[in-house]
């Protein structure tokens, strides 16, 4: 699969195909599809299909497969093809990004409804209103977040968010490029300090979804004393 700029992107996710509208015109980041979500839903794809068929086959991700009866959150999900993909999955997850960005990822919800059986819950979020935050109802047992590191001013807030909304026990699952060298060094520097951060081995990635520049990251968090 090459990740194209075409205004529709596809991502069969078991045996339903989501399919993502995307306005490259716009002013905002978040109404174009980026390929850290796509390679984060193949990746947890991939490896719960995995243990659907050979439970008894060691699989080091199992930890991350149970869905059941949790809670996830995805933040600055844009168009919504992480949140869809991961819900197909078994996921209850709220997407949540800026308000700008809403008609896009509302337009994407309706468009998919037919494949997802549902409408997912969405909430409008900026990462440093603590109203909002707590309005969420956090902890979540999952953090999702994929291609949102790109500009310094906001990193500081979204780590803040991260360590706000996960559970003690929760996981952070990230999708990352390297979008500006000032926000990549300032974003590790401070989940360093709040998390326990696991890389995924690119050969643990969907063969078709594994992007030279697009890894996958398993963040929890760091136990007090």
């Amino acid at each position: 699969m090459k990740f194209t700029d075409s205004p529709v992107i596809e991502l069969k996710v078991r045996n339903a195909l989501l399919s993502i509208e995307q306005d490259n015109g716009s002013m905002h980041v978040g109404t174009s599809v980026w390929p850290c979500s796509l390679v984060l839903v193949k990746f947890l794809e991939r490896w719960s299909l995995t243990y659907a068929s050979s439970p008894s086959t060691p699989n080091p991700y199992t930890h991350l497969l149970n869905f059941s009866g949790k809670r996830a959150i995805e933040l600055g999900c844009g168009c919504g093809p992480a949140g869809m993909g991961l819900s197909l999955l078994g996921l209850d997850i709220i997407l949540t990004d800026i308000s700008p960005v809403m008609p896009a990822l509302k337009r994407n919800l309706k468009r998919n409804k037919p494949i997802l059986g549902k409408t997912l819950k969405t909430a409008q979020l900026y990462w440093n209103n603590p109203n909002q935050i707590k309005t969420l109802n956090p902890p979540f047992d999952f953090v999702i977040a994929a291609d949102v590191v790109y500009i310094e001013e906001s990193v500081g807030s979204l780590v803040s968010a991260m360590e706000s909304l996960v559970a003690d026990t929760g996981f952070v699952l990230l999708g990352y490029q390297l979008r500006s060298p000032e926000a990549h060094k300032l974003f590790w520097e401070l989940c360093e300090k709040v998390f326990v951060i696991e890389k995924v081995p690119h050969e643990d990635l969907h063969p078709e979804y594994a992007y030279e520049e697009a890894d996958v990251y398993v963040m929890t968090k760091k136990k007090e004393g």
